[in-house]
């Protein structure tokens, strides 16, 4: 009498493989992707769907990977492995229980968890990118401020209208040339080299320098006459006005107009 083969028996008690293979193919993916997925030898999978019990590794393993396939595939879980145990042979699970003496090896890797795996919300992307846009766009907006006002012109006296200077230079004089400040001002507008005769009747204190700052007389000054030449307008300081007199290119000079207690302190031009 002749024994049904392994694979006839499983087929005889209901196929678990074909279930496996045709909702594989359903979801269009290859043995070779389900391998890459799961991390279950190919030739494991293809022993599944075949139902060919002698090429799976022990019933244990080659459970776990059927009930990991059907999780892949939507399939239930339950009956798979209901059908699976229906279907494996007797004789291969004896075997496989007195096999003590090999150790286990593992044949596979369990279903990943898909849940664990990094997702990316848009929203924060998107989020992120308008930071960045922000940021790009406040600095562009500094750095351009900053150039203007570094290319700014800067105001000089060149700048100011003639309205302005004519404004500016107005002052008030009396009939002898003299400003408000006491000062002989120079009407002329001449910086070229002037006279200046004095003349001491007296022990006096005189300080006399010209525009180009030259001392042309300093300190107490015998009576005589000093005849002084330099640049307009002269700085005149002078501690007794009544032993003083000068005369500004042969003009005499009302000293008595600038002096206060005896003393006078102006700027003489001609």
């Amino acid at each position: 009498m002749t024994t049904p083969s392994l694979n006839t028996q499983s087929n005889a008690q209901g196929s678990f493989g074909a279930v496996l293979q045709q909702a594989r193919k359903n979801k269009q993916v290859s043995l070779d992707e389900v391998a890459a997925e799961l991390f279950i030898l190919k030739r494991h999978l293809q022993a599944l769907e075949n139902e060919n019990f002698s090429e799976m590794p022990q019933a244990a393993f080659a459970r776990g990977f059927a009930i990991n396939y059907a999780k892949f595939l939507g399939l239930d879980p339950v009956k798979i492995a209901t059908s699976f145990d229906a279907a494996y042979p007797t004789e291969l699970k004896a075997k496989s229980v007195n096999n003590t003496d090999t150790p286990l090896r593992p044949m596979g890797t369990l279903q990943r968890d898909t849940h664990n795996r990094i997702r990316f919300n848009p929203l924060l992307i998107i989020a992120v990118i308008g930071v960045i846009i922000l940021a790009i766009f406040l600095f562009r907006m500094v750095s351009n401020a900053s150039k203007e006002n570094a290319e700014q012109p800067v105001s000089t006296v060149e700048d100011v209208s003639a309205i302005e200077q004519a404004q500016g230079a107005a002052i008030n004089t009396d009939e002898m040339g003299v400003g408000a400040s006491g000062s002989a001002l120079n009407l002329g507008g001449d910086a070229s080299p002037a006279s200046l005769d004095v003349k001491l009747t007296d022990t006096a204190v005189v300080s006399i320098t010209d525009a180009s700052g030259s001392s042309l007389m300093s300190g107490s000054q015998t009576s005589g006459d000093y005849k002084l030449s330099g640049t307009p307008p002269f700085n005149v300081q002078i501690d007794n006005v009544d032993n003083v007199s000068i005369m500004l290119n042969q003009e005499a000079v009302a000293l008595n107009t600038y002096a206060t207690d005896k003393q006078a302190n102006f700027e003489l031009a001609p």
